[in-house]
């Protein structure tokens, strides 16, 4: 963070000019506009470690299924309660279905996501507190072979996925295998809560690593594990335009630019629950051969057609809460003629994306 203007450069956390010469006055309670920030920021982390910690001990002792539907009537609260999100959320789900984001069936939909997301919540709760061999059970063998066998012929696998269903449920399944998983993830929300994810995970057999941490990202590839991350955490300038549901997006060059470099597999994976079950697909194997801007882009495209076919089995467990496409029609046409232009190997030379191999952060999963 930098320093707030007129603290001379004090760092964070220490007393600025404005605060020391304030105690001498009548505003001399009043803290500087960066501290206010942290302890707002400090707050917000611990309520919501204790509301995790809290939910938890409750989902140990009540069955799943009550508690899924009070928590689903919270869920369409909030859904009302938060109007930006929602814009947001049904501007998602219109693309899914292909409708206007005024249809009613827009409506369903949406309040059916979050109703799903509070649905995951309570799951993650629960999770850490099942038994290992029910933990496995989570992914039947049936379903976990198509990972094994890819991993097994691989020089190193990165499982590609969307916010569809449980992941956390598919990754204690594979790690409790003794399958060396890693799960990308976002740690730059809450710090403390990704510190208690990351001890529950660990106890699963999940190694976490931070989004920033690529030079981790790319150890473990070259060590053949495994590297789990999620690719649909809202639209970014910086993508790869890709085709997703008849609109053009874009979607982060992290995958294939890591399978470029390390010669790993990218496996597209997605899970689905039906009931208590949590349903794991695959699509098929993507290797990239070169970091060439084209290449990238196909790998990248095919990643975008297999999580869209997944998302089309459950729509309603996709739960995405910031715009997937963008929301400007320049940025959209614009969007479109780079991935033509792409699409017939002459990307423009001003598009960072198109036309250069750096890669980007790759964003993460699950946290």
């Amino acid at each position: 963070m930098t320093s707030v203007p007129g603290t001379s450069g004090a760092p964070d956390g220490a007393p600025d000019s404005e605060a020391r010469n304030g105690s001498r006055g009548s505003g001399g309670n009043l803290q500087a506009p960066h501290r206010r920030e942290a302890q707002g920021r400090r707050i917000r982390a611990r309520t919501a470690v204790l509301a995790y910690r809290a939910g938890a001990w409750i989902l140990a002792r009540l069955p799943l299924g009550p508690a899924a539907r009070v928590g689903g009537w919270f869920a369409v609260g909030v859904y009302w309660a938060w109007p930006a999100r929602r814009r947001y959320v049904r501007a998602n789900t219109a693309r899914v279905l292909g409708v206007a984001p005024g249809d009613r069936r827009v409506g369903r939909l949406a309040r059916a996501v979050y109703r799903n997301q509070v649905r995951w919540v309570l799951e993650l709760m629960r999770l850490s507190r099942l038994p290992q061999a029910e933990r496995t059970a989570q992914v039947e063998d049936d379903a976990a072979a198509p990972f094994h066998a890819a991993w097994q012929t691989s020089k190193g696998l990165i499982v590609v996925g969307a916010h569809l269903g449980n992941n956390e449920a598919a990754v204690a399944g594979l790690a409790g295998r003794g399958w060396p998983i890693n799960a990308v993830a976002d740690d730059t929300a809450y710090e403390e809560l990704f510190q208690l994810l990351n001890e529950e995970r660990r106890s699963w057999g999940v190694k976490q690593i931070p989004w920033r941490n690529l030079r981790e990202v790319f150890r473990v590839l070259r060590r053949h594990e495994i590297v789990a991350l999620l690719v649909d955490w809202g639209y970014r300038p910086d993508g790869i335009p890709v085709r997703f549901f008849g609109a053009w997006t874009r979607f982060p060059a992290g995958p294939a630019v890591l399978a470029a470099r390390t010669g790993a597999t990218i496996l597209p994976a997605w899970v689905i629950r039906s009931g208590d079950r949590h349903l794991t697909e695959v699509g098929a194997q993507i290797t990239v051969v070169s970091d060439e801007p084209a290449e990238l882009a196909r790998a990248t495209q095919e990643i975008a057609t297999a999580l869209e076919a997944g998302i089309r089995l459950a729509p309603e467990q996709w739960c995405v809460f910031k715009p997937i496409w963008p929301g400007d029609p320049a940025e959209a046409a614009r969007l479109e003629s780079l991935g033509r232009e792409l699409d017939a190997g002459t990307p423009a030379p001003g598009d960072a994306a198109a036309a250069g191999p750096t890669p980007p952060s790759v964003t993460g999963a699950g946290a």
